[in-house]
């Protein structure tokens, strides 16, 4: 485990690596396609950044959500243990990289201070219900929160998608779009079934 964190840890210092090297060559050669790569990658605009900027902390609860209900352990539903799993291995990358690009543009991401207002964020008493649940009535509520989670995250990747300049950001968002829609309605099927 230590050493897939080491080697993402790795590749992540080398793509910030290889595109700050990128923005302070100073070639302007249509021909060097590293410079254009590179380029690709810090061209952005304002709503890439309030793309990264929200979904980093959006996508940090889901993770908190998810460690929540697993530590509750065996007791709790193995699908939705499955599902938690999932969203975890998908969103710890996903926010290393928003993360990445935010260093990369120069743009903060010390969300610190958002309140969980933030449009599809649970609350304080959310995440306490959640944390106090047993381990028997954390699945339902986790998929019940999640849902909610979910849709708002479905909802700033599609602004993204429409509004967005930066490739790599929208070709996320994309991901996020599709693959939490599909979570949403498995998450929904196994609520019906509750």
């Amino acid at each position: 485990m230590n050493r897939s964190k080491i080697t993402l840890a790795a590749a992540a210092a080398l793509a910030i690596g290889f595109s700050l090297a990128g923005c302070s060559t100073g070639s302007n050669q249509a021909d060097d396609s590293s410079s254009s790569a590179s380029s690709s990658a810090s061209q952005h605009n304002e709503q890439d950044v309030t793309f990264a900027q929200g979904m980093v902390p959006h996508h940090k609860q889901a993770v908190e959500m998810s460690d929540m209900l697993l530590d509750k352990g065996d007791a709790v539903d193995a699908k939705v243990a499955t599902l938690a799993e999932q969203i975890k291995a998908a969103q710890g990358p996903e926010i290393a990289e928003l993360t990445a690009w935010l260093e990369v543009w120069h743009a903060g991401s010390d969300m610190s201070g958002m309140d969980h207002s933030m449009s599809g964020m649970m609350s304080d008493s959310d995440m306490t219900a959640l944390d106090t649940a047993s381990a028997k009535d954390a699945g339902k509520l986790f998929l019940q929160q999640m849902v909610e989670h979910h849709t708002s995250a479905v909802d700033m990747a599609k602004t993204e998608v429409d509004k967005g300049r930066n490739t790599d950001a929208v070709v996320m968002a994309k991901s996020i779009a599709s693959g939490q829609t599909a979570q949403i309605t498995q998450m929904q099927d196994m609520l019906a079934s509750m």
